[in-house]
């Protein structure tokens, strides 16, 4: 998808916000990792949050996803203030992670693993390995997730036997089994050599435009290629915010963190 489409869609998602934060701000003493942090993600959206290392972009990962408790400010979930819910309510709300390094079963297939995840949204996981054929709906369920990840080929592999750039995109599959509303990525392809990157990321851009996607990624090939809208952050700030061809052409960005590199 070109840019100008992905921007003209952004256009029309901008009707409805599905996840926002307000003046958030979080401090561990005199040191403060996340000064009044203003975003509105459309519904369907695909932005990347970028920003020098330090800059507090995995802090607002946290704070957006409950693993940390702001000090001032709001979370706003399709228009609901989550900010007092838990990490495990957000979830069931609709707000899903995935982390820098990925914690997967790496004894189980990728198909036992996603199951595993969707009895466990279900509420089966605690007798599902008993009556495995009485839950077909949910293996049904977990393969089509695999399958729009593009990991039907693998549904029967070991995780640990998995390329890691497929380990990637089945950690992705078990935030999707979640069934949310937005999803956050934490350096998708981080540690995934550089012949897999596209793999997954081309897998993440086909979901559905119903789900809201914001990733956090240092490679800006791919942040160019695939983001719609583009956060930069700097200092636990938001330094300034927009479409590829304003934030590549912005020489404050290119200071502060592009290097004066030129991306189109």
């Amino acid at each position: 998808m070109s840019t100008s489409a992905l921007e003209a869609k952004d256009a029309i998602a901008s009707r409805a916000i599905a996840l926002s934060a307000r003046a958030l701000s979080k401090a561990f003493g005199s040191l403060r990792v996340a000064r009044d942090i203003e975003i509105n993600l459309p519904v369907g959206a695909r932005y990347a949050l970028i920003g020098p290392n330090g800059a507090g972009k995995t802090t607002l990962i946290n704070l957006i996803t409950g693993m940390l408790a702001p000090n001032a400010g709001q979370i706003l979930l399709g228009g609901e203030d989550i900010t007092s819910l838990g990490p495990q309510e957000r979830v069931r709300r609709g707000l899903a992670r995935t982390f820098q390094i990925n914690t997967l079963f790496a004894g189980l297939n990728a198909l036992e693993a996603v199951t595993l995840a969707v009895a466990e949204r279900r509420g089966l996981a605690g007798q599902f390995w008993r009556r495995v054929g009485s839950h077909s709906e949910t293996i049904d369920e977990a393969y089509e997730v695999l399958r729009k990840l593009r990991l039907g080929d693998s549904c029967y592999q070991i995780t640990r036997e998995l390329p890691y750039g497929r380990q990637r995109l089945l950690e992705i599959a078990l935030a999707l089994a979640t069934r949310p509303k937005v999803l956050l990525l934490d350096e998708p392809a981080a540690g995934v050599p550089p012949e897999e990157t596209g793999e997954v990321f081309e897998a993440v851009a086909s979901l559905s435009d119903d789900l809201t996607l914001l990733f956090i990624e240092h490679d800006m090939h791919v942040v160019f290629r695939f983001a719609s809208h583009i956060i930069v952050m700097v200092s636990g700030a938001i330094f300034t915010e927009g479409p590829p061809a304003k934030i590549s052409a912005d020489a404050g960005v290119r200071e502060v963190y592009l290097g004066k590199r030129k991306h189109g």
